[in-house]
């Protein structure tokens, strides 16, 4: 791409406002399947999937039948998309979404003062999505998302398999990694993602030589990463590889750590939930307010301050876009990125907001497209070397590598000096598709999921992330161990009971990670 190619210049007036808006959201859970359910496990993927995956899509939905495209960016990491096609999954989802519908009935029944709207309410929803689950995802949601895909109205990106902080992850397993997750997103989609989201934004110099190697034409970093300067994409160093950076003053409107619209009074609170029914029965009403202190949701009340947010998005857009633009003398590009999750699951009324902002913004004169768009449009500056960097607390490495998850790198040392080596033995006296090779290999990349450390050091969930990761370390070394005894019969006795439980990736194969002295696509030697 030569930069600046078809380059827009800056214009005004009431008919067009300068410049793009670009939403991205990002879609992951961890592997859930098979790893307790309540409070944190199975029931955390059919929570986000009823709530967020379901509305989203027929939001997209909607607007691929009215013939809109390039509405968003969407991400859907290899490990949720796994899930979301996965037959044990669909079949606990589809009972997941029927004990909804008859706790909302008991609501409905239960002669409790209050309850019955409540009830009234779920119900309809409940038989809403449990419509939707049956008429359009049966078969796994690769067909909703193609659809959506296929019509233009998102584009997909893709992941690495497992989501690994890639910076700190081996070179041969990151190569593998990223490889793999592309395939993985091409037999899913029916076209390999040119974009990336890398799990956590997490970058380091180099590899941007490993993304262009395996195809990747563009992919996302915090706006620190790129000194705040995200009006532009970026090439990064001697590569064509682009760094599309989030713009903090317009994503930080929307939700920040400290703030944002999920937070307003009159919307449904998360935490606060009817144990009778655990049915979610209350506004926010205020931050300080304790749970039984909460007012009822009330729907149209929410619908009011969803109506005003609207408008205040639409504001802030065309604020920064004008802004942005006249500082930087051409049209500018604003990039609004978030976790998909927000939408629906952590912020009820978030699908509706975001649909009415993707209807108003176009209204207003400010155009809407996906990362590819942009970059086609021209929104690309001068090239730039960019600073290992993440969208974590600090921008830095400090949530994965820092002292409160010691345990964590001394973990991830140990299993990836154990997977190569097994791995690199085994290539040299077993021939041809390899099952124990595979769970082994599997493991380990389950155990070096970022989401781990990371619950660690939000200290959301700790004591899951801590047993997730320890019990996939075990898996591997049960195995490795039999293994490396000579006991064959004992290794796949192994592999087959435990890929029961870990097969995220059927098709994984071990024997294409590469070799010891295998150069790797950025050039470098493990």
């Amino acid at each position: 791409m030569t930069v600046g190619a078809r380059a827009t210049t800056v214009t005004a007036g009431s008919d067009r406002e300068p410049g793009m808006l670009a939403f991205v959201l990002h879609s992951h859970l961890p592997w859930l399947a098979h790893h307790g359910a309540w409070p944190v496990g199975e029931e955390w993927l059919y929570q986000s999937w009823a709530a967020s995956y379901l509305p989203v899509a027929e939001m997209l939905g909607r607007l691929a039948d009215e013939g809109r495209t390039d509405q968003l960016t969407l991400g859907v990491t290899p490990v949720l998309a796994a899930q979301l096609d996965d037959p044990y999954c669909l079949a606990a989802m589809h009972h997941w979404l029927g004990n909804w519908q008859l706790r909302a009935h008991e609501a409905a029944l239960s002669g409790r003062p209050g309850t019955a709207p409540l009830g009234a309410r779920e119900h309809r929803a409940a038989a809403h999505a449990l419509e939707l689950f049956e008429s359009r995802w049966r078969h796994g949601g690769s067909p909703v998302l193609r659809g959506l895909a296929d019509a233009g109205t998102v584009e997909l990106l893709g992941g690495p398999l497992a989501h690994p902080f890639q910076p700190l992850l081996h070179p041969r397993l990151r190569e593998f990694a990223l490889r793999e997750g592309l395939a993985y997103g091409r037999s899913r989609f029916g076209s390999e993602p040119g974009g990336l989201w890398a799990p956590e934004c997490a970058y380091k110099p180099g590899m941007e030589a490993d993304y262009q190697a395996a195809g990747v034409t563009h992919f996302m970093v915090d706006g620190p990463t790129l000194g705040g300067d995200t009006a532009l994409a970026r090439p990064v160093g001697d590569s064509s590889v682009l760094a599309f950076g989030r713009d903090l003053a317009v994503s930080y409107r929307v939700w920040s750590p400290r703030s944002g619209y999920p937070g307003h009074a009159a919307y449904r609170d998360f935490y606060a939930i009817d144990h009778a029914t655990g049915l979610k029965s209350s506004r926010v009403t205020g931050r300080t307010v304790p749970d039984h202190g909460k007012a009822p949701y009330d729907p149209e009340r929410a619908a009011n301050a969803v109506e005003k947010h609207v408008a205040d998005f639409v504001e802030t857009v065309r604020a920064r876009l004008r802004s942005e633009s006249a500082r930087i003398g051409r049209d500018a590009l604003v990039v609004a990125a978030f976790d998909t999750e927000l939408y629906g699951h952590w912020w009820y009324e978030g699908p509706a907001w975001l649909e009415q902002v993707l209807r108003a913004l176009p209204e207003a004169g400010i155009e809407v497209g996906t990362l590819r768009l942009a970059a086609e449009r021209g929104y690309v500056g001068a090239p730039r070397d960019i600073a290992a960097s993440s969208w974590g607390s600090g921008k830095d490495w400090r949530v994965w590598e820092g002292p409160q998850v010691r345990e964590f790198t001394e973990l991830n040392e140990d299993i990836t000096a154990s997977v190569l080596r097994v791995l690199d033995k085994r290539a040299e006296v077993v021939f041809g598709r390899d099952p124990v090779a595979d769970q082994v290999l599997t493991e380990a990349l389950l155990t070096l999921q970022s989401d781990w450390p990371f619950m660690v050091s939000k200290d959301t969930a700790a004591g899951y992330a801590r047993d997730r990761a320890y019990k996939h370390a075990h898996a591997l070394r049960e195995i490795a161990d039999a293994a490396e005894r000579g006991d064959e019969h004992r290794a796949r006795e192994l592999s087959a009971a435990w890929r029961r439980a870990d097969a995220p990736f059927p098709d994984l194969d071990a024997r294409r990670l590469p070799g010891p002295n295998t150069p790797l696509a950025g050039g470098r030697i493990a």
